[in-house]
């Protein structure tokens, strides 16, 4: 196996998230450190959070806000969030975003209130 890899995130067909529209890139592994997500955040991003995994956020397009524990945050191009477990998070308004989850992302460690 190589060791190293390669994804074409426009290529990758986007899929229903809580936040919006994803293409995950790295995901499929779970031994992987991280995925990289090109994610299309939705007015009705549902507020979630994770047990295990971290995420760092990268807004590249859009203005709005983050909530991260019931705290709104505004947020606009090249504004950067760390984001650990268990801190419940969704992203408000019409944005654009990398999102990296380390460890990889994993569907069975997103939790609702």
């Amino acid at each position: 196996m190589a060791n190293h890899m390669i994804s074409q995130l426009d290529e990758i067909p986007s899929q229903r998230c809580p936040c919006g529209f994803a293409r995950r890139a790295f995901a499929e592994a779970s031994q992987n450190a991280a995925s990289l997500h090109l994610v299309d955040i939705q007015e009705d991003a549902r507020a979630h959070y994770h047990k295990k995994m971290t995420e760092m956020y990268l807004v590249l397009e859009g203005t709005g806000q983050i909530e991260l524990d019931g705290q709104r945050f505004p947020v606009k191009p090249m504004t950067a969030i760390y984001i650990k477990p268990g801190c419940r998070h969704r992203a408000i308004g019409k944005l654009k975003i990398i999102n990296i989850p380390i460890p990889a992302f994993d569907e069975s460690d997103e939790w609702f209130d």
